[in-house]
């Protein structure tokens, strides 16, 4: 008896593999998470990339839903291609080109390291003193942390103790808005001690705004059009967009899809830069040579790692710069890189210095994270690095469509083995398993569902659904065997 129970676990564990493999490459091939693509071999003449993309982005835009692309390609420093995809405006049939400033979100970040880095080159602030020196116009608001402890260095680590921000206060070009000093008296509270660790903040860097603002007697927006951009020809580079302005902006889409009109920060410095993906290519290969704006010894303190302890970015970045993200790719050649990430827009710059090579992807979705992994992925292909963190956005597909196999395979088992689950119901202790673990997980989904934004839904945009799908079927179908009993008695009764 005893061997014939273990045979049947063996068998039954042998079909739940089957099974869960099989429905694994089923949702793989269905949410698109299992691409069939063309080899790009490395070092491959770029006419021959530009035609690989010119395939592979139409399609991974079709299979996600995201309306407009525009990519620039930087090569031994220059940059090589600019090229725009679909929709600015899928309503109006607007298309989307090469000249259409998009939004940048936090690749905003960068730019603003290099406008703080530029006033310490010229003797005017310190890193590591502590910025209320430097600020002149404001002061933190109470808190039970030292803010007097606070340095520009910590503010574009991410290590100031600052909180995140809101990032859901925005406002359409040319509406009244409050001041940054105004939504900093309110959001610039410290969550923890300063220099204790790493903890990413838009405050933090809005905050660097100010202190731009008072050091340099200049409007930010102005100070890093005259500092930054110009100098470095990034000509539709802007914190200002003009309601007339023509090409204007698309119009953003977010992860269901839904139109989401041009909109405006209150505070520029974190997030409020609109840019050509030409403008940024120009910015990153500004990191590889001689400029007019900064030393090769400034640019490198930037690109030195500051924080390793990063958070969930750790999963995808070894750490922290100067408003940068640094990886060591795996022929040990070092990058960097920024992303950013705004309602019904998503963006990324990666470029390795010690080749001159970057890639720019901007897009006006939200949907769009799947597809700048696999652009990044066939891009490092194609320039023999061989791989970037962000790929590591595709394993997680996989890894996701695994669970969902198996999520899905135990439901099916469960209901084939039903009728033995209705004798074990007789045992309290399986019913309050099944009732218990059923419930948490019915609680999460509902958890999940009320909530505006969530984490994974951005990264698998197509396979929360999936995932989702598959909790709720595992979930009744641990109930099954309770509920049914009960509703047949009540019917009998009847």
């Amino acid at each position: 008896m005893k061997n014939e129970n273990i045979l049947k676990g063996y068998r039954t564990g042998i079909w739940f593999i089957l099974l869960s493999l099989l429905i694994c490459l089923l949702v793989a091939l269905l949410s698109g998470s299992l691409q069939i693509k063309r080899n790009m071999s490395a070092g491959a003449p770029l006419d021959e990339f530009k035609a690989y993309l010119d395939e592979r982005i139409p399609a991974l835009m079709k299979m996600y839903g995201i309306p407009g692309c525009n990519i620039a390609l930087v090569k031994d420093s220059e940059i090589v291609c600019t090229e725009a995809y679909g929709y600015a405006d899928v309503a109006s049939g607007r298309a989307l080109t090469v000249d259409t400033p998009m939004s940048v979100q936090s690749i905003t970040k960068s730019a603003t390291a290099w406008g703080v880095m530029r006033l310490a080159e010229k003797g005017l602030i310190d890193l590591d003193t502590p910025v209320l020196q430097y600020l002149k116009s404001w002061r933190f608001p109470q808190s039970d942390y030292p803010a007097g402890r606070i340095t520009t260095r910590q503010l574009l680590s991410h290590t100031a103790g600052m909180p995140l921000g809101d990032f859901t206060n925005v406002y359409a070009p040319g509406e009244a808005m409050p001041s940054t000093r105004v939504v900093m008296t309110e959001e610039a509270v410290l969550t923890r001690e300063p220099g204790t660790g790493f903890s990413y903040s838009n405050t933090g860097y809005n905050l660097l705004e100010l202190l731009i603002e008072d050091v340099s007697g200049q409007n930010f927006s102005e100070y890093m059009r005259t500092e930054i951009f110009l100098p470095l020809c990034m000509e539709s580079a802007t914190f200002d967009i003009d309601t007339a302005a023509t090409p204007y902006p698309p119009t953003g889409y977010n992860l269901s899809g839904e139109s989401v009109p041009v909109y405006t920060y209150p505070s520029k410095a974190s997030g409020g830069l609109f840019a050509t993906a030409r403008d940024i290519a120009r910015f990153a290969a500004a990191g590889f040579r001689e400029n007019p704006v900064l030393s090769a010894e400034s640019i490198d303190q930037m690109y030195q790692p500051e924080s390793s302890k990063i958070g969930i970015y750790g999963l995808v970045f070894k750490g922290y710069g100067l408003g940068h993200y640094l990886e060591t790719l795996p022929n040990g050649l070092r990058s960097v890189s920024h992303g950013g990430q705004g309602n019904g827009i998503m963006t990324h710059f990666q470029a390795v210095p010690e080749t001159g090579d970057a890639i720019v992807i901007l897009t006006n979705s939200q949907r769009s994270w799947p597809l700048i992994a696999y652009i990044l992925s066939d891009w490092a292909q194609w320039r023999a690095f061989p791989s970037v963190g962000m790929g590591r956005i595709i394993w997680g597909h996989y890894g996701l469509c695994a669970v969902i196999g198996m999520l899905l395979s135990a439901s099916l088992l469960l209901l084939l083995r039903l009728p033995l689950a209705f004798n074990r119901q007789k045992r309290a202790g399986f019913r309050l398993l099944r009732v218990g673990t059923a419930s948490i997980l019915l609680g999460i989904l509902i958890w999940c569902i009320c909530q505006k934004y969530l984490f994974v839904t951005s990264v698998f945009p197509t396979l929360a659904m999936w995932l989702g799908g598959a909790v709720l079927v595992f979930s009744i179908t641990l109930l099954l065997p309770v509920l049914l009993p009960a509703l047949l008695k009540k019917k009998d009764k009847q």
